[in-house]
């Protein structure tokens, strides 16, 4: 058994101390406001802040199932994130970012207040929203806590650690217990640092991993090009017809057994929907978690812009150099693979942490382990920071003691991040695997959002009412559905929960009157959305002929277009460098030049314009 060397050792708890020292340093101006401790006081760079939310998104779990993917399913596996969907920055690049920016808001909850007034129904929405936030937030915290401990275990024997642990753990809660272990610096630095502290404590985190992914991507680059690869034929092209046809029963059988469990056989029909699915959950804007956060932390409306686009920028060539290189290490050197996990299957979410432990020389194993482990507090304390804030900002000071001091507003935030820490791990001890986590977030959970958040943006007559309805019977379905039909992909159970969210959404408006017209005016004269606003923007026009509509939407739809090229063309540009395909490597980079000039143009010399 390989075990980590002193000098691995020595790496990760010199990462450690860093980040507790982050957490110490930035403590002192977290508590010096609200908006210190939750926005960093809005005077964070708009690259950081994206380097940041780039750092969060390069989570422990997510990475694994990215490198599963790409073993199993090979450079088609840069379409199956769009699941989540990761173009959804791209619309937040675009436009969605400026306007959710130019409410001021502190939280998505917050933000209800500008959208729908004060009255019932938008207390009703207040409510629902600080809800699905909480729900999300807990969600993701179990999901970044199972890929933890599923990673953690395998490389500090628990016979080794039991000696210095004074209390009996059962073998199945092992790596339940380091994920505590870890959880608990987690939170130390977020809870002390706030915004600030998590930001910077990111910008280390994604430094170390930029070094291991380069690193990663150089052993894999040079495997490659030292052996023969064997893969099924197809696995090196992006193109699939109606079925996947990736026959692995030559190679690795029980490929094909991953394959059909996936659910993904029938290729284009699970990517019409992954598209269909996408696009709405986009235009419906960020769920009101750690992304959300960093667009209120900005500066200005711009710089929410600027930091949404720098995300895939930094993110997806980075992040597939490391997931490419494990690929090809773990197809090159399969048999040297343990995947045997302790149920005595094949599980393949194990080809990440054994490919590493296989693979990675010492010294670059400490520093890999150390930003895969800060990539999980990364991701852990910034949806904990969201949390803090719906429960904070959206709970505590709204209905409990508006007239909250500073110190009070300090405690709180320490109370309530403990009590999040909590549930979310005893949520991680019931939950099943790193996957089926993700499919309820991303396809039974959104499903749940995106009616009456594609309305909020677009429908003047959409009113409070209607978004609790909408809201509600979407949470309500997302809870029954999946129960009535075990069987089913999450993903494909998307449209009924959007359904029936829809039909709550428009119940609800219309047994309720508009929403006041002198709160739909300021809306819609600060956040200039297009869409059906004609009846407030022609009031607004009565009053001051200045006032322009945004014409953009063509124009919008336009850099959303090209800004997906662009960002699938980073991402599937270091799986071909990798895999040594020089003539996709130099088409994808003249698409990326070709989209960088149209981008430059059309969007980024667009983003000074003032609304009138």
């Amino acid at each position: 058994m390989k075990l980590l060397h002193s000098v691995d050792i020595l790496i990760i708890a010199i990462y450690l101390v860093t980040i507790v020292v982050i957490g110490l340093v930035l403590r002192k101006k977290a508590q010096q406001s609200k908006d210190d401790y939750l926005l960093g006081g809005k005077s964070i760079p708009w690259y950081l802040l994206g380097l940041s939310n780039a750092s969060g998104m390069f989570d422990i779990s997510g990475t694994i199932w990215l490198v599963t993917l790409m073993f199993v399913y090979g450079i088609k596996s840069a379409w199956i994130p769009w699941l989540w969907p990761v173009f959804n920055q791209i619309f937040l690049m675009v436009y969605l970012s400026k306007w959710l920016r130019r409410s001021n808001a502190t939280t998505g909850a917050e933000w209800i207040g500008t959208r729908f007034g004060f009255k019932k129904g938008a207390k009703l929405s207040h409510i629902v929203v600080v809800v699905f936030a909480l729900i999300m937030c807990l969600g993701y915290l179990a999901y970044g806590f199972i890929g933890l401990g599923k990673f953690i275990e395998i490389f500090i024997p628990w016979e080794i650690v039991s000696n210095y642990v004074p209390f009996a753990v059962s073998p199945e809660f092992v790596p339940h217990f380091y994920g505590i272990i870890f959880t608990c610096f987690a939170v130390f630095y977020s809870l002390l640092g706030g915004m600030s502290g998590i930001v910077w404590a990111d910008v280390v985190q994604f430094g170390i991993m930029t070094v291991a992914a380069l690193v990663i991507g150089f052993l894999g680059f040079q495997a490659v090009g030292e052996h023969i690869l064997d893969v099924p034929e197809g696995w090196l092209s992006p193109t699939f017809g109606w079925e996947l046809n990736m026959d692995w029963s030559a190679i690795i059988p029980e490929v094909n057994e991953k394959i059909q469990q996936d659910g993904f056989g029938l290729f284009t029909i699970f990517f019409m929907m992954m598209v269909f699915k996408g696009v709405l959950v986009s235009i419906a804007g960020p769920a009101p978690t750690y992304d959300m956060q960093k667009i209120l932390s900005s500066k200005s409306a711009e710089e929410a812009s600027k930091m949404s686009g720098f995300v895939s920028v930094v993110l997806m060539p980075i992040r597939y150099l490391m997931i490419a290189g494990f690929a090809a290490l773990a197809l090159i050197y399969y048999e040297k693979l343990d995947l045997i996990n302790s149920t005595g299957d094949i599980d393949f979410e194990l080809i990440l942490p054994t490919a590493i432990k296989q693979f990675v020389p010492v010294g670059l194993l400490g520093l890999l382990l150390a930003g895969l482990i800060a990539a999980f507090m990364s991701t852990f304390a910034g949806t904990l920071n969201a949390a803090q804030a719906y429960l904070v900002n959206d709970i505590y000071l709204k209905y409990k003691n508006p007239e909250a001091s500073n110190v009070q507003i300090k405690n709180m935030n320490y109370l309530t991040g403990i009590i999040v820490v909590v549930v979310s791990i005893v949520l991680g001890l019931f939950a099943k695997d790193v996957n089926s986590v993700l499919q309820w977030i991303v396809s039974v959970l959104y499903g749940s959002y995106v009616g009456a958040n594609i309305l909020k943006w677009h429908w003047w007559r959409f009113n409070g009412e209607g978004f609790f309805w909408g809201m509600t019977a979407g949470l309500v379905s997302a809870g029954i559905i999946p129960e009535l039909f075990p069987n089913v992909l999450g993903l494909y159970l998307f449209p009924i929960i959007l359904l029936i969210s829809l039909i709550g959404s428009i119940i609800g408006t219309f047994i309720a009157p508009p929403t006041n017209e002198t709160i739909l005016m300021e809306f819609y004269k600060n956040v200039r959305p297009w869409g059906f606003w004609k009846p407030i923007h022609d009031k607004l026009v009565a009053q001051d002929p200045t006032i322009k509509k945004n014409n953009d939407f063509g124009r919008d739809m336009f850099n959303v277009f090209v800004g997906i090229i662009a960002q699938t063309s980073l991402v599937v540009l270091p799986m071909y460098i990798i895999f040594r395909q020089n003539t996709p490597v130099y088409i994808s980079i003249a698409i990326l030049v070709v989209c960088a000039f149209l981008l430059k143009k059309f969007w980024w010399n667009k983003l000074g314009e003032k609304l009138d």
